[in-house]
Order: structure tokens, then sequence, then C-alpha cells
């Protein structure tokens, strides 16, 4: 295709869905997918509206993709590895590819930080090990849960389970230092365990054992709270401002602080729901359409 209008990077969700909108709005979009968006990781949520059976990632993402699609919007493979700015927009350097856009959406994500244990990401992928309680917490009614953590993130989400569950058990694998909050978890009746974990065994449906120091112990669920690194790279060398989590900071419109770069979706500081990431979009690309023909001059003054 020619360069586009507008350029989306990252193919979850919030790509999608902005790709949908611009699509409708007649605009010329493109997407580029570096491929395997945090969202294809889920095995069935019930926590996606419209779908009180539950709906797999993958379905999800495929349901969106075909109706990015069909409203004209082109989604390519690729990896922006730079983006620039020029008088009237962007580019973005893609291998030896350089794509012009007039405005750029960053729908780039965050990776999670997993355990360092042998299948874990099997373990992640079958739901045993899960990394979002809002979203899951449910699942883990009146069952035995462990929540692995090396700082006040742990005990924030042991806390939060506590819920659904007076079983919960808080594994924290950092240093002794980085945990203040041992007396609420006290308190709210959450186990303690400090101690780097060595093994966990996996068997049909339960996270069978979690080994440390020659011990084991059995749990129904594992929560692994052990952060996110926001893909915020590509907006830092434009020198768009960060969040103390180092996620981008947006405006009411999801504008970053540099003029015609938005952001939507886990890497914008805020809540990592799909609902919130699509809605942020939709936001984000109905601004973007406005702002282009305020700049064409399409459209009629407020008086």
């Amino acid at each position: 295709m020619t360069d586009p209008e507008v350029l989306i990077i990252g193919a979850g969700p919030a790509g999608l869905t902005a790709a949908t909108y611009l699509g409708r709005f007649r605009r010329r979009a493109l997407v580029i997918d570096a491929g395997d968006p945090r969202a294809g990781w889920i095995p069935l949520s019930h926590n996606m509206p419209g779908f009180p059976s539950g709906v797999s990632g993958r379905d999800i993402l495929m349901r969106m993709r075909e109706q990015a699609e069909e409203f004209g919007a082109v989604i390519e493979p690729g990896r922006v590895e730079r983006l620039s700015r020029e008088t009237d927009g962007f580019v973005a350097h893609v291998g030896d590819r350089r794509i012009r856009a007039r405005a750029v959406l960053l729908a780039t994500g965050v990776v999670d930080h997993h355990p360092d244990l042998p299948g874990v990401e099997r373990a992640v992928q079958r739901s045993l090990v899960r990394i979002c309680p809002i979203c899951d917490g449910y699942e883990a009614t009146d069952k035995a849960v462990a929540v692995i953590g090396q700082d006040d993130k742990g005990a924030r989400e042991a806390a939060f389970l506590r819920t659904y569950s007076d079983r919960v058990t808080l594994i924290h694998i950092g240093p002794k230092e980085a945990l203040t909050r041992q007396d609420e978890l006290d308190r709210l009746g959450v186990e303690l365990i400090a101690a780097p974990l060595d093994s966990v065994v996996l068997e049909q449906d339960r996270v069978t054992a979690l080994g440390w120091g020659g011990r084991t112990r059995a749990f129904d669920l594992v929560y692994s709270a052990l952060g996110v690194s926001p893909n915020a790279e590509l907006a830092q060398g434009l020198g768009a401002r960060l969040a103390t989590d180092g996620r981008l900071e947006v405006d009411l419109h999801q504008v970053t602080s540099v003029p015609g770069l938005y952001a939507a979706g886990d890497v914008v500081r805020g809540l990592n729901q799909i609902a919130v990431a699509t809605a942020e979009a939709a936001v984000a690309a109905t601004d973007i359409h406005n702002r282009l023909r305020r700049l064409d001059g399409q459209t009629v003054s407020d008086g």
C-alpha cells in the first residue's frame, strides 16, 4: 500500500480496535504486527463483555482482526525499530523500509515478568499460573491460591485475592527488605513464605507442587505478581513523557506529550484490561480523525 495516514504499532485488542474505527472513518490505516500479543495467551476469558460462556484470547484477536480488515485496514507483520519526526508527521523504520504517517498510535503493550521456573510458560498458557487477578480472580473462589512476589506488589495482589478465598499464600522471592507489609498480611490472614522457588510441578488441572529449599506445597492456582516491562522505547526515542512505572502518560484523548503520537492499551498507565484497551483505542482513533480533519480545514469552528 502507499504510505498510510495513520500508523498503528501493535496488533492486540487496542491496535485492532483503532484500526476498525479508522477504517470506518475512511482513513488509510496500517497496522504493524510484531506477533504474539499478550491477549493471545488467554486460554478462556469470562471477563470479556458479551461472552458469558467465555472466549479465548486467540478467538478475540481473530474476530477483531477480521473486523479491522473488513473496513479496509491493512495488517502487516514486522517490527518498528525506530520512530522519527518529520515536519508533517512521523517516519517508522521497519528494517530497510521507511513508512511515513501523519499520526501514530502506539499499542505496543507490556512484557510480563514470569518466574524463572521450568515449564512456567506452558502453565501460563493453561491458566494454571495466572497474571491478572482482576481478570480472573473469580475463578479462585474457595481455592488454595499462591501469589509469587518480590516486593509489595505481591502483598497487594495477595490481599486482593482474599476477596475470593481464605487460603491465600504469598511466596516472597525477593529481598526481605522489599516486603514492608508483613503486619498487614498477618491481619488479613495471608500466609507468608519467604524463600526462592526452585521448581513447579504441573499435573492435569493443578499446580501439584511449588518447591523451595527441599519443601513442596500444592496449590489450585498460582498468580505471578512480578510486574511488567512496558514496551515504550519507541516513544522514549521521541522524548515522550513517562509515568513513574515506565508507562506512557497520555491526556484525555490518549495523546502523549508528543503531538500526533497517541497510545492505548497496556503501554498506557492504568488498568490492564481488554475492555479498557478497546475504549482507549476508540477515543484515540476518533481524536486522530478529528485532528486530521482540523489540519485539512474540514471542520466548522465552535463559534
